[in-house]
């Protein structure tokens, strides 16, 4: 089937051992073996930022104890965010080429490296080494997102990445609990570190375990072997036989030469930077800027304009924290509710997210920013999840780890700009963030708006797919 051309190096070695064979287990597919792989990767996204954000609040007490300055904290804090940007659409291309469990594997082993290192750092000059090799392959939940679109329908998609974000704000929200009890301890950092590494290892060992082999027993296949029946049996052959000859290169690119592979990155990041997703980057990019201006000033405009203290702030954030992994849980039913049009859904989803920052800017009281928080903390998480989703409706799966690392490349963009922006915008009135979040968010929908019968076809194609 089509979805053959899209699988792992593992898989795709037993797919055509068994499509060779005339019997072919892809033809039985079951979806509870991908249903117990989706599980688990559920599973690899809680570990990898309950690693994460055990460490990542303790950083910059860390650096300043080690002597640094306000500038040379701010200038190693940005290297993570310069070198994600210019990574991100590499190693997605590059687990496209090689296969997800060879990158996935690579990218935890190598961050796991650079935790382990950050657990070593006693000066500033090895806290900033330890960044580099996180800063490059800190990459798993977007092969790990790639996957997900392997395994699942376009139909189901949008539910199962819904579910893989609230597993991994799970992990973020318990996170900086646990490493904030450790760092009450002599060398607290330093332990956190290490365990953080071992968690790492530990989410190694979880995906090397995973069932690969049955990853041809996804619900993509058991959805297009229904498709494959109405045709004929020789057309069915055809297509097989390509499928193989197809997987047979896939799954010898590992062994390719360095240069080898780079030239093919190059060449796939050519075509996606040729295609016709430019509009789909572009209301990503300005949702996302949109999303962080008015996060960037939350503590200190509350406090400025109803003399909340930072404690409550806090408090406020993780209560949206919370609820943005409900909303993970409930895309399922929302996608039902509008016909799974992913199109339509983020449209509504953007132009809601636009009302509630400007009821936040606009808040006459405290009470009114906390409702804007409980509805935005849903409205965003539902956005996020089907931009994804379109990127990979217009983009094609078969580049799907492309897709996303240009995606991630986009946003670590907004987090450089939304900063600059942010503190222009403050000069004039704490509730200049905010403001002109909403003037973005505003610029997207019409972009939307604009594109809508694009979106409309390619939704359409969808749903004839299935």
């Amino acid at each position: 089937s089509a979805a053959a051309l899209r699988r792992p190096g593992a898989a795709a070695r037993m797919e055509e051992e068994e499509d060779e064979g005339g019997g072919g287990r892809a033809a039985t597919a079951s979806p509870a073996g991908s249903a117990r792989f989706v599980r688990s990767l559920y599973a690899v996204g809680f570990l990898d930022l309950f690693g994460v954000s055990m460490v990542v609040p303790l950083m910059n007490l860390h650096i300043k104890s080690l002597g640094a300055s306000h500038t040379v904290a701010g200038i190693i804090g940005s290297l993570y965010g310069v070198m994600q940007l210019f990574s991100s659409t590499f190693v997605g291309c590059w687990s496209d080429i090689v296969g997800r469990r060879y990158s996935l594997l690579a990218c935890i082993v190598l961050s796991a490296l650079g935790y382990f290192l950050l657990g070593n750092s006693t000066t500033v000059f090895l806290f900033a080494i330890s960044r580099v090799p996180v800063g490059i392959f800190k990459h798993t939940l977007s092969i790990s997102k790639a996957l997900l679109s392997d395994l699942v329908s376009e139909r189901d998609r949008p539910l199962v990445m819904g579910r893989f974000n609230a597993a991994s704000s799970v992990g973020f929200i318990l996170g900086p609990v646990v490493g904030g009890y450790l760092a009450e301890f002599k060398g607290g950092f330093y332990q956190t570190s290490f365990i953080c590494a071992s968690i790492f290892l530990l989410n190694g060992g979880l995906v090397w375990m995973l069932p690969w082999s049955e990853e041809n027993t996804s619900n993509r296949d058991h959805y297009q072997d229904k498709e494959m029946n109405s045709f004929s049996a020789k057309s069915t052959h055809d297509h097989h036989l390509k499928s193989a000859a197809t997987r047979t290169v896939t799954n010898s690119s590992f062994f390719q030469s360095p240069w080898i592979q780079v030239a093919t990155v190059l060449k796939k990041i050519k075509g996606i930077a040729c295609s016709n997703l430019w509009d789909v980057f572009l209301v990503r990019f300005l949702m996302s800027v949109a999303i962080l201006l008015y996060y960037s000033n939350f503590t200190l405009a509350l406090k400025e304009r109803f003399g909340v203290k930072p404690l409550f702030a806090g408090y406020l954030m993780s209560y949206s924290s919370a609820l943005g992994v409900l909303a993970g849980c409930l895309l399922g039913p929302i996608t039902r509710l509008y016909g799974h049009n992913t199109y339509r859904l983020l449209l509504h989803s953007s132009t809601f997210t636009c009302t509630l920052i400007l009821l936040y800017a606009s808040a006459p009281s405290i009470w009114m920013v906390i409702l804007s928080s409980t509805f935005l903390a849903f409205s965003t998480t539902i956005g996020r999840t089907c931009i994804i989703d379109l990127e990979l409706t217009v983009g094609g799966n078969e580049a799907s780890g492309t897709v996303l690392g240009v995606g991630q490349s986009v946003t670590s963009v907004g987090r450089i700009i939304a900063p600059l922006l942010s503190g222009i915008a403050q000069e004039f009135s704490p509730c200049g963030p905010p403001s002109l979040a909403v003037g973005l968010a505003l610029v997207a929908i019409v972009i939307m708006n604009a594109n809508k019968q694009k979106y409309r076809s390619h939704g359409s194609m969808k749903l004839k797919n299935q």
